[in-house]
C-alpha cells in the first residue's frame, strides 16, 4: 500500500512539474465562411515560442497559407481578423530577406480526405503579456487561406481568400 501511494505522490507531482513548465494555454474554434465548425487548435507557451496543434477537416485537398493574423474576430469572409499579426513591422515571409511576420506559419495540407493537422511553433509570440501577445488589447485569430503562401510576397504570401478562421481565446 505504501509503493502504490509513493507512485501516486508522484505522479501527481510529475504532473504539476508538467503543468508549470508548459505555461499558458489558449484554444481557437475554426470555422468556415458557412458558420460551420471544421477543426480545432490548442496552442501552448514553452520556452522557445508558442506550439500550436492543429485538426481540421472540409478543406480543399492540397496546400494552403496557414497565419495568425492580429485580430480576434472572425465574421465572413474573415477580413475582420486584420492582417498578420506583425507586432514588429516586418515583412512577410520565411524567404524575404527583410521579413518575417511574427504570424507567419508553414503552410497546412490538407490530404484528399479534407483532412489536415499541424503542429508548429511560432517562436515569435507569446500567450503572455507582452509587445508579442495573442492577447493584446484587440486578440488575435488563426487563418487559413484558399492557396499555398509562396513564402516571400508581401504582405500575404500570395496565399488568396480566407477559407476558415478560428478566434484565440484563453
Amino acid at each position: 500500500m505504501r509503493y502504490v501511494l509513493v507512485m501516486v505522490m508522484m505522479l501527481v507531482l510529475g504532473a504539476v512539474v508538467y503543468a508549470q513548465e508548459a505555461g499558458p494555454a489558449a484554444k481557437a474554434i475554426f470555422y468556415n465562411d458557412r458558420g460551420d465548425e471544421i477543426g480545432r487548435a490548442t496552442l501552448t507557451e514553452t520556452a522557445h515560442g508558442v506550439l500550436i496543434t492543429a485538426e481540421l477537416r472540409n478543406l480543399p485537398p492540397g496546400p494552403h497559407g496557414f497565419h495568425i493574423h492580429a485580430v480576434g474576430k472572425c465574421e465572413p469572409p474573415f477580413k475582420t481578423a486584420g492582417g498578420h499579426f506583425n507586432p514588429t513591422g516586418k515583412k512577410h515571409g520565411y524567404m524575404n530577406p527583410d521579413g518575417m511576420h511574427a504570424g507567419d506559419l508553414p503552410n497546412l495540407y490538407a490530404g484528399s480526405d479534407g483532412k489536415a493537422r499541424a503542429e508548429v511553433l511560432a517562436g515569435e509570440v507569446t500567450l503572455r503579456e507582452g509587445k508579442a501577445s495573442l492577447f493584446d488589447a484587440d486578440g488575435s485569430a488563426l487563418v487559413v487561406h484558399a492557396k499555398s503562401d509562396d513564402y516571400k510576397s508581401d504582405p500575404a504570401g500570395d496565399s488568396g481568400d480566407r477559407i476558415a478562421c478560428g478566434v484565440i481565446t484563453k
